[in-house]
């Protein structure tokens, strides 16, 4: 049986490669690009990543392509309006509006992506277009929509343009994305906890579990310590530590601030490289 998909996407560099979204091309025999003016390319999937939904496409052609400009992620700001590009049930070139709900959401089984939650509609073909700030800066991938009707309710999320950019940099030299590991499970620190710990207001992420032999132990890192540091990065919530170390260069020394028996303690911990079907914390 052969069937059809549509998806979005954007192109990133005047030599024809672009992005979208990996669910888009996944198990494609073919990949055809279609552009604004209605031409279509035949594009090569150059490499692409099931845990940050990116694919990174060659757009098989001499041509010189026009190029989107990027964000700097850090700028985005809760209550920002923004926009989206896309193709929802073949609309082509079918722009939405809203404004950025929230930031670092954290969804189940993506715990790698810090994603920008949005209340701009998203609908099925939007998959892989760009989200853009209003100065037309793209700042982020359009990815998913939390739905209980299988239609849009309101809750749409892109990957950030940083995630989005270390994932194509990777997959354009090397085809593959590598990404660090602690090798630790985690989990939030409640009211409760913060109290039994001495501190002053809940944060940061209460090791629940260490993986034998995993960076974390090796490190000396223990069941119970509770994470407040890593690599001088704030972690006010356990999600925000997933993201932190995934995009940790594998084998560099970083230096986690952890509260132990009430009291603080600094050790220079190993990132090792994340294992194919493990989760990156």
């Amino acid at each position: 049986n052969t069937g059809q998909s549509l998806g979005s996407g954007f192109i990133v560099s005047p030599d024809g490669y672009a992005i979208t979204n990996h669910h888009v091309v996944t198990k494609a025999d073919e990949v055809i690009v279609r552009l604004l003016d209605r031409r279509e390319y035949s594009a090569k999937v150059v490499g692409s990543d099931s845990r940050s939904d990116i694919a990174v496409l060659k757009i098989e052609s001499k041509e010189s392509f026009p190029v989107l400009k990027l964000a700097k992620s850090d700028n985005l700001e809760v209550g920002e309006w923004v926009l989206a590009i896309g193709s929802p049930f073949g609309f082509d070139y079918s722009v939405t509006a809203g404004i950025v709900s929230a930031k670092g959401r954290n969804l189940p089984r993506d715990n790698y992506v810090p994603f920008i939650q949005t209340d701009v509609a998203i609908n099925p073909g939007n998959s892989g277009g760009p989200l853009f700030n209003l100065r037309g800066e793209v700042v982020g991938v359009n990815s998913q929509i939390y739905s209980r009707t299988g239609g849009f309710m309101g809750l749409s999320f892109a990957i950030p343009i940083d995630v989005v950019l270390d994932v194509y940099n990777q997959l354009r030299k090397k085809g593959v994305v590598t990404r660090g590991w602690l090798g630790v499970l985690i989990q939030e620190v409640s009211q409760e906890l913060a109290e039994s710990f001495e501190m002053d207001k809940p944060r940061g992420a209460l090791i629940a579990k260490t993986v034998n032999g995993g960076p974390a132990e090796e490190g000396g890192l223990e069941i119970g310590d509770i994470i407040t540091k890593f690599g001088g990065r704030l972690i006010e919530r356990s999600s925000d530590l997933p993201p932190l170390v995934g995009t940790t260069e594998v084998g560099k020394k970083v230096t986690i601030e952890i509260v132990r028996n009430g009291s603080r303690k600094l050790l220079p911990v190993k990132i090792g490289q994340l294992p194919q079907n493990d989760n990156p914390q």
